[in-house]
């Protein structure tokens, strides 16, 4: 009886601090989290991934970008509350998973911002060759590709940078290559020299047909964009010049 009660009153007290610690830090994480999205909010990181289709990707979602990363912050801090919480009845297998999580953690964060800036850059590409070639007959079809193309390589890089089956993900990646690579010597080398031949030279008199129209496009884009900063360069000279007219007005 007396090694029992020991017991219990070596292991109150460390319920206690396991529950003050679960308590008091998952109200400072939740506090945190809202701070966090409170910040991305009125910096406007809402608006800033809508142009990397991460406003399509949530649109069945209740959350946007910035309450998803609160969510993610939250967690995480909460992961880290649970750890010491745990920590208080010294070593066991929980605390050991638990700091595995949190060691794993970065890599998420990591992955999850490679595919919004690989979303992102896809989109400005796509949009920038959309711009200059639109009119063309396959500018539509060669924005798509690239964009396409660049999320697949940031879908890959997220992967790599996870770690899952590496081995897999790299075999994946390096068996794309070789199909387009084999498709491409298959076509050239079954036969397929003269049809490319007079495939190129298709392309080659359609490029001819439509460069007028390419310059005249690029000319376009050229001038709208020198017009778009000659206005913002306006709008701030007279913002100067007015905050200088009201200081003179006022002394």
């Amino acid at each position: 009886m007396e090694d029992a009660w020991a017991k219990v009153a070596a292991f109150v007290p460390k319920l206690v601090g396991f529950l003050l610690i679960l308590v008091i830090g998952y109200f400072v994480a939740k506090l945190l989290a809202k701070a966090v999205n409170a910040v991305l909010e009125r910096v406007g990181f809402d608006k800033a991934v809508e142009r990397g289709g991460v406003k399509q990707a949530l649109a069945k979602s209740k959350y946007d970008a910035s309450d998803l990363v609160g969510k993610i912050v939250f967690y995480g801090l909460f992961l880290v509350v649970l750890q010491m919480a745990f920590g208080v009845f010294g070593t066991n297998p929980v605390s050991d998973l638990l700091a595995g999580v949190i060691a794993y953690l970065p890599k998420v964060l990591a992955a999850i911002l490679i595919v919004v800036v690989a979303s992102a850059i896809a989109a400005a590409a796509k949009e920038l060759i959309q711009a200059s070639l639109g009119g063309l007959s396959y500018g539509k079809t060669l924005a798509s590709v690239a964009g396409i193309a660049i999320v697949a390589v940031g879908a890959f890089a997220a992967l790599n940078q996870l770690q899952v089956a590496p081995a897999i993900v790299n075999g994946l990646f390096y068996a794309v290559l070789a199909i387009v690579a084999g498709s491409a010597i298959i076509a050239i080398g079954g036969g397929g020299i003269k049809p490319m031949q007079q495939r190129w030279e298709q392309t080659m008199q359609r490029y001819d047909e439509e460069k007028p129209k390419m310059q005249q496009q690029t000319k376009g884009a050229s001038d709208r964009i020198a017009q778009r900063a000659q206005e913002l360069k306006s709008k701030a000279s007279d913002g100067s010049s007015s905050g200088s007219r009201s200081v003179r007005t006022g002394s």
